[in-house]
């Protein structure tokens, strides 16, 4: 079973930054890809940033320029630096890791609230 723990998560003013990290129970190499999701009540869980094993990454349009995700191989983490944070960007933030064909795995979320 693959335990996802995420830390990071707070409250910022509009135009500040916070860094969420991952930790998996397992060696991040060990998945295709890993990421970070966030979710607002009452809407779906979207794809905010991801980083495939061979170090390509992709990013939401409303994110682009402001969010980086990044890996850290000795403390075996991936991290999200997130900067000019804006209050739309308030959400639960999900770890989540990939393994291609099997289910997803999700962390159990760490919320940000930017206020403005």
């Amino acid at each position: 079973q693959v335990q996802l723990v995420e830390s990071g998560g707070g409250l910022v003013q509009a135009g500040g930054s916070l860094r969420l990290s991952c930790a998996p129970s397992r060696s991040i190499f060990s998945f295709n890809a890993m990421g970070w999701y966030r979710q607002t009540p009452g809407k779906q869980r979207e794809l905010v940033a991801r980083m495939y094993s061979g170090g390509t990454t992709n990013y939401d349009e409303a994110v682009k320029g402001r969010f980086t995700i990044f890996r850290d191989n000795a403390k075996n983490t991936v991290s999200l630096q997130m900067n000019s944070l804006k209050p739309e960007d308030t959400a639960v933030y999900y770890c989540n890791a990939m393994v291609y064909g099997v289910p997803e795995y999700f962390g159990q979320g760490t919320q940000v609230t930017v206020s403005s």
